[in-house]
């Protein structure tokens, strides 16, 4: 069977500030996805979950990527969930939702959305990822470790399935373009790249018998809205096990807690801290980052179960060494290297700030 899997996430209001998706909007999608996409047959599956302020679509079918039916399921169910934090009050109603109406695919409109196609293996576990306070880059490690680097993924080595490598689709965010790269033979001009994340995201990673490995949201808004309008919070789809990584290979790109952009305002370095979901309430100084790991079996295009996927106890040690990074960076206040570098700020309030002070600059 050849199934199609969407998550779509956005941020259409939380609270209190930018710390958790309400109840109601989660019911409200919940509800919605039930009457206008199980019922009618346009959804096989699907499973509403947040991470901090962001709500996640995760949603199965049998349309192909890019479908207009839906993407526009997916608009008309973050403009309902919208509405009721309008009424509510939450803060950021409708926040990522940047243009007035659909117009046939939802991207380039505010969204963030991961989706893959593939003919369905007599077993499929499937992982998925979604993170808060951070941008699309976060990825690029781990998507590095995951399917290059050995001394992540052993099965590189010993196992002849993976042993060919894998092929890497690179975006650059700036200029709107992509290069493909495979590896290992191109391994060191794929490090020269995605070590850059204020311009390179991994989008998609392949087999290379052109089987769809992995797929990463890298929408960013403010590129879309040109201005700061909060963080690009990724979400992510692995596939694992039996010609592709196992899931304790993909898991383990997660133990080292890598320094990404983002946290308070979308504004400064700090770590990537897996949680479980109940922990997905980012609250210290906004963070710190923080990323959220769902297990699947994938049948026919059901969803079986969540597994929660971070709360296992081997990663509290990962996540004190996270707290322990956000404790030093945190005491260099509105210094570099905790705040971003200049072009780095250039879509967040800063230059407000600084144009202010421009008619009291003299030339020297």
């Amino acid at each position: 069977m050849r199934v199609t899997v969407s998550l779509i996430k956005a941020d259409v209001g939380s609270y209190p500030g930018h710390v958790r998706v309400p109840k109601e909007i989660i019911s409200s999608c919940n509800d919605y996805l039930t009457d206008n996409g199980t019922k009618k047959g346009l959804l096989i599956d699907f499973m509403v979950f947040n991470c901090g302020d962001d709500v996640e679509l995760l949603m199965t079918h049998e349309k192909g990527v890019d479908s207009k039916e839906i993407h526009e399921l997916a608009w008309n169910c973050f403009l309902e969930a919208a509405e009721i934090a309008k009424e509510r009050g939450f803060y950021g109603a409708g926040q990522d939702l940047l243009k007035d109406a659909f117009s046939g695919n939802i991207r380039g409109m505010g969204p963030g959305i991961a989706e893959m196609s593939f003919e369905e293996r007599k077993s499929e576990p499937l992982l998925v990822f979604a993170c808060d306070k951070t941008s699309p880059s976060a990825f690029n490690l781990p998507m590095y470790r995951i399917f290059g680097d050995p001394f992540n993924t052993p099965g590189l080595v010993i196992d002849p399935k993976l042993n060919q490598g894998f092929r890497f689709e690179v975006m650059d965010i700036k200029e709107n373009k992509k290069v493909i790269l495979d590896l290992p033979e191109e391994t060191y001009q794929l490090l020269a790249l995605i070590g850059n994340y204020s311009r390179y995201s991994v989008k998609r990673v392949y087999r290379k018998d052109g089987e769809i490995a992995a797929v990463i949201s890298t929408e960013k808004l403010s590129l879309i809205a040109g201005e700061y309008v909060g963080k690009d919070d990724p979400v992510a789809i692995v596939r694992a096990q039996s010609g592709f990584p196992a899931v304790g290979e993909v898991l383990e790109a997660f133990t080292i807690p890598h320094i990404v952009p983002g946290w308070m305002r979308g504004s400064h370095w700090g770590p990537l801290l897996p949680v479980s979901l109940k922990d997905a309430r980012p609250t210290r100084f906004d963070g710190p980052p923080r990323i959220v790991g769902l297990g699947f079996q994938l049948r026919r295009g059901e969803l079986y179960g969540p597994e929660d996927l971070f709360s296992d106890i081997a990663f509290q040690e990962i996540r004190r060494k996270a707290m322990e990074i956000s404790d030093y960076l945190r005491r260099h206040g509105p210094f570099e290297p905790q705040r971003l570098p200049e072009e780095e700020m250039e879509y967040t309030n800063l230059p407000k700030v600084l144009e202010k002070l421009r008619e009291k600059f003299e030339e020297l």
